[in-house]
This record gives C-alpha cells, sequence and structure tokens, in this order.
C-alpha cells in the first residue's frame, strides 16, 4: 500500500474490468478509498450484471483497502448522481472521479442505426457529463477536487465507429469547459486517450505498435488524481499514454487565416483566395485509413 492518494475518496466508473478496474486497484493500492462502479455489461452494452463491480471490491478489500460497489447505468442522471452520493454517504466527500465506462457498437455511417449511436454516446459523453455534474456540486463546496474523463485517439475520426469518436470529442470538449468553468473553485479536469491492451481494443483492425497494459494508464490517472498534479496547474490537458510512451495533445487553435478585402466575401472570392491561403490541415488517419485498405487487400493488419 503507498500514499499517493492518502486520505482521498476516489468513484471510477467502468471499474470492473480492463482500464478501470486497474485504475480503481490502483488507487486503493495509493491509500485512496474507491467507489466501484460498472453496469456490469458486454463490450455491445448488453446484459448488465451487478456483479462485476462487487469482486473488484472484494479485491480491493482482500489487499487492504476500502471500496463499495455501485452497479448503476450511469448514462442516467440518477445513476450518474447515485456513484456520487455512495461516496459521500460512505466517506464523507469526493476527491475524484475517472469516467472510464464505455461501450462499442460499430457500424459505418451509412448504415449506422439510431439503437447504434444512442447507446454509445449515452454511455461514453452522457455518462461522463452526469457523475462530472454531480461530482462537481460538492467539489465545488469543498472547492478541491479532479474531473478525469477518457476519450480516445479516435477522436480524430474512425472509419467505422462515428458514435464512438463523435462522444469521444465530446469527451473532450466537456473536459476542457469542465477546467475553463471549475478553476475557480480549486477543481481541474483532465482527459486520457489510452492505447492499452483490453477487451475493446482486441478487434482493433490494425497492428498497435505502440501499446500497454491497463496498469501504465491507472499510474497516469493517479498521478492526475494526486496533489502534486494540482499543483503543478495541471488542468484541461488530454493525454495519451501508451506503455512507456505518455504524450499531451495540441490545444485547438486557428492555424492560418486571411481576411477579406474590398469588400463581403463571396464564393467566387472565396475559390480564388481559400486554397493557396488558408488551405487544409492535412488528415494523418486519412494516410491511416488508405494503409488499412490496402492490407485488407493483401489480407493482413497493417502497423499504426
Amino acid at each position: 500500500m503507498g500514499n499517493f492518494l492518502a486520505g482521498k475518496v476516489i468513484a471510477v466508473t467502468g471499474a470492473g474490468r480492463g482500464i478501470g478496474r486497474a485504475v480503481a486497484l490502483a488507487a486503493a493500492a495509493e491509500g485512496a478509498k474507491v467507489v466501484v462502479n460498472d453496469y456490469g455489461v458486454a463490450v455491445d452494452g448488453a446484459s448488465p450484471a451487478g456483479e462485476v463491480a462487487k469482486s473488484v471490491v472484494k479485491e480491493i478489500e482482500a489487499a487492504g483497502g476500502e471500496a463499495v460497489a455501485v452497479a448503476d447505468d450511469i448514462s442516467t442522471m440518477a445513476g450518474g448522481q447515485r456513484v456520487v452520493d455512495t461516496a459521500v454517504r460512505s466517506y464523507g466527500r469526493i476527491d475524484g472521479v475517472v469516467c472510464v465506462a464505455g461501450i462499442l457498437r460499430e457500424r459505418m455511417l451509412f448504415n449506422m442505426t439510431e439503437e447504434e449511436w444512442d447507446p454509445v454516446v449515452a454511455t461514453h459523453l452522457k455518462g461522463t457529463f452526469t457523475v462530472f455534474r454531480a461530482a462537481s456540486a460538492v467539489m465545488r463546496g469543498q472547492r478541491s477536487g479532479t474531473l478525469i474523463g477518457f476519450t480516445s485517439g479516435n477522436h480524430q475520426g474512425s472509419v467505422s465507429q462515428a458514435n464512438y469518436s463523435a462522444a469521444k470529442g465530446g469527451i473532450i470538449s466537456l473536459v476542457r469547459s469542465a477546467a475553463l468553468g471549475l478553476h475557480k473553485y480549486g477543481v481541474t479536469a483532465n482527459a486520457v486517450a489510452p492505447v492499452a491492451r483490453t477487451r475493446m481494443s482486441a478487434n482493433v483492425p490494425m497492428t498497435l505498435t505502440e501499446i500497454g497494459e491497463p496498469e501504465d494508464v491507472a499510474a497516469l490517472v493517479v498521478y492526475l488524481l494526486s496533489d502534486g498534479a494540482a499543483a503543478q496547474g495541471v488542468t484541461g490537458q488530454v493525454y495519451t499514454v501508451a506503455g512507456p510512451k505518455i504524450a499531451v495533445w495540441a490545444q485547438p487553435r486557428e492555424l492560418r487565416s486571411v481576411h477579406a478585402e474590398g469588400g463581403p466575401w463571396t464564393p467566387e472570392r472565396i475559390a480564388r483566395v481559400l486554397p493557396g491561403t488558408v488551405g487544409v490541415d492535412p488528415m494523418p488517419m486519412l494516410a491511416e485509413v488508405a494503409a488499412m485498405e490496402e492490407a485488407a487487400r493483401g489480407q493482413s493488419r497493417p502497423n499504426a
């Protein structure tokens, strides 16, 4: 047992398996009291089983830690609220929330149904909001706390996961909004884009040359939950962790601009000026998609 998070109360969603489980175990090992949330569903969100969260609580307790299970669906406002209420009722406060819970329902955009779109966005994006919303209300009063959302490199776009990519992009904007709005209350917010071996990454259609284990991700999360990270002003950031690599993503900003002179813009003027002056920002994922398509023709898996 360490003391990196000694005295803190941390809630982790999606904590029954994979990265969420690793985060819950690591937080407990560093002295935190942990609320383990997991609805216990399959990768596609079906077949909930509440025993999944309880099994992780037993692991934490067997190692000498303290934890409590919440099997609620955090895609509902009531579910997100119960995660935070359980922390406050059980341990008197909430110092950090880590929103890992997520599902996948893959389909090409032109074939995607509402039933494939809504649950994915609800679990990832709304599920992060419900917990952030409930936790931030408590943290504002405490004037301290940390919110951590889980995004993905797929926020850049995805061939067959428009629902997942849209949700992950939304989480980044939610985290940055939380960082801006809660800064004056002493609350930080960051996002993690992990690359790790989990049941959700098992079917990625390429060979990931940079990939680690859930425990690698958990180590970064523990740091972000610590007083040290807050003291160093770490907020509004997006970090990738892939095995031995940790990277920070750029903040969004304008790249190039041009101003109309001698009258308003018209389509004709834009056609003359935009390509050569403002231009485009090349999309790296297009090259990866091309490599995937080429590899598929050769029946192999490209590297990424």
